[in-house]
């Protein structure tokens, strides 16, 4: 069996965040590992302007997308400045 259980470690034990179906008195093997800090709660247009300017993209991007997505040709040469 194989359970993923979130807790909060108090300095002394390790604390549930939910109720626990385990059999008590019985021998479990734990693995910790550092949980990602929780997400904030928001809105799309929070999670959208937490992702903004994150992505590296060809300054044409928006006008040549079905070129980088799907390899057709460019519709617009290329200028260099």
């Amino acid at each position: 069996m194989s359970k993923t259980v979130t807790a909060v470690f108090d300095g002394e034990v390790l604390r549930p965040e939910a109720p626990l179906d385990l059999e008590p008195d019985k021998r479990y093997v734990i693995t910790i590992e550092t949980a990602a800090p929780a997400i904030e709660q928001g809105d799309a247009w929070d999670v959208l302007e937490a992702f903004a300017g994150t992505v590296e993209a060809p300054p044409d991007w928006a006008v040549e997308s079905d070129h980088y997505l799907y390899g057709t040709p460019k519709r617009q040469p290329e200028i260099t400045l």
